[in-house]
């Protein structure tokens, strides 16, 4: 069994307990990581107190040499990052290898720059306004993306002074220790980052309620951000959330409409639909409806369902068989409440794993459970509407405010739809996500953001100096 990183050094667990690390392709058992105790949690805490101070007087410039020597070195390990990833959570290798390992080691790359040249001052009359590390942070993160959201709180935090303890997802927790390993590698100081595994109730809990945390940044679903953000007001601290969404992919009439249908498809199937950005609802106009149906199913058929490691595969496994259990649930309530169910279903493709087959719905309405709740796999509901206000009511019509898209025949015109939305990302004709603009959500899906100088700032106090 592995063991937790405190303190600069592998420790066991006090808990002696397990939790086993399975491959959802195989469904067989490949590692075995601690389930962390509370007591763990708190040495980790104290230890990343005392290094504090250490750390937030260390020159930003040095904070940043050591973060850059990291992103060097998760580069170099890239492929093997990636396999790890691949078998941990079921992630295609490709899109493992480019998106969940070589965008993070870009991430952790320009924090290390932004360590040095994001400005600590500024005047504003006769006050000097300074900004400092906010303290001990704890990082809870999910398994979907298992590095990137790790990287999108760990990077900014040290690169702002701060201290980190991290939970990582016990469905998915071996791109954290790959990390973990890295950072004690390039040398990074003692207590600085900690790295407690196991399960959300127990670690994950300890952290938010414990004094010593100054803030805590959390990614997975809105019910346990809202218990995190419950546990945390006890004790007045930080809390940036980044939860659920149900992304509309918007469709007006003079579109591109086989290039918006090909991309939603895409994106709404891509990590197996396990994404909290996904668009997972697209938006068509009544007129092009049937149409835009057909070239979904259509584009939908080329999503091969297989091993991860196969190049020929578009779609692996969900990451548990939980996870697959919750996702045919949805789409028996889909067509309980009379969605058509048009490509895809219950029915498992393989003989082993946990899979599920790409799934599209026509027929949708608003308001229905498949149309509304995030589901989390590769499931796709096309919605029908009559008019641009109504389907700007359609892609609002939900508790969250993620991400979206929007498509039309003229970059103004749907630059101008995107504004209306109430969402934290829009991409605009297709635009590319770019890991350097802000990330998170509005409503229900979190507080704050992620990436780029915005995410700097989340780890930052603000003091004001009256001259």
């Amino acid at each position: 069994m592995r063991h937790l990183y405190i303190n600069g050094a592998w420790t066991a667990s006090v808990s002696g307990e397990g939790i086993d690390v399975v491959n959802p392709a195989t469904e067989e058992t490949i590692d075995t990581v601690p389930a962390g105790a509370p007591d763990d949690a708190e040495a980790a805490v104290l230890f990343a107190r005392a290094a504090f101070p250490a750390w937030a007087n260390t020159a930003p410039a040095e904070r940043g040499k050591l973060l850059a020597a990291a992103a060097d070195l998760l580069r170099q390990r890239a492929e093997s990052v990636a396999r790890t990833i691949s078998t941990d959570m079921g992630s295609p290798y490709g899109f493992a290898l480019k998106v969940q390992t070589l965008m993070p080691a870009g991430v952790l790359a320009s924090y290390a720059q932004m360590a040095e040249s994001h400005p600590r001052e500024s005047r504003v009359g006769n006050s000097v306004v300074v900004k400092e590390p906010v303290g001990v942070v704890a990082a809870i993160t999910p398994w979907n993306y298992p590095l990137h959201q790790i990287v999108c709180k760990v990077a900014p935090a040290l690169a702002a002074g701060c201290t980190v303890v991290l939970k990582p997802s016990e469905v998915a927790p071996l791109a954290a220790y790959a990390l973990a390993e890295i950072f004690h590698e390039v040398g990074l100081p003692r207590g600085v980052f900690n790295l407690v595994s196991g399960r959300g109730p127990v670690v994950g809990e300890a952290l938010a309620a414990h004094p010593e945390v100054d803030m805590i940044s959390f990614t997975g679903s809105t019910g346990a951000g809202r218990r995190v953000a419950a546990l945390a007001a006890e004790g007045v601290k930080r809390v940036a959330l980044e939860l659920g969404g149900k992304s509309a992919n918007l469709i007006l009439p003079d579109a591109d409409l086989p290039v918006a249908v090909k991309a939603g498809v895409a994106n709404a199937f891509v990590n197996a639909g396990q994404t909290c950005s996904a668009w997972s609802r697209m938006i068509v106009h009544r007129d092009q409806y049937d149409q835009a149906v057909r070239m979904a199913v259509e584009a939908a058929r080329k999503y091969l369902v297989g091993d991860p490691f196969d190049e020929a595969t578009r779609i692996g496994p969900l990451v548990s068989a939980a996870q697959r259990d919750r996702v045919v649930r949805y789409i028996n309530t889909g067509q309980e409440e009379g969605a058509r169910l048009i490509i895809g279903g219950t029915e498992r493709p393989l003989d082993r794993g946990y899979y599920v087959e790409p799934t599209i719905f026509a027929g949708v309405e608003p308001g229905m459970t498949i149309e509304q709740e995030e589901i989390f796999g590769p499931v796709l509901s096309i919605i029908p509407f009559t008019s641009e206000e109504q389907a700007v009511q359609i892609a609002d019509g939900t508790r969250y405010g993620l991400s979206g898209a929007v498509w039309a025949g003229t970059q103004e015109r749907a630059l101008a739809v995107a504004r209306r939305l109430r969402t934290g990302q829009v991409s605009v004709n297709g635009g590319q996500f770019n890991p350097h603009a802000p990330f998170g959500g509005y409503k229900h899906s979190g507080i704050g953001r992620e990436l780029g100088e915005h995410g700097l700032e989340e780890y930052f106090e603000i003091k004001s100096l009256q001259l």
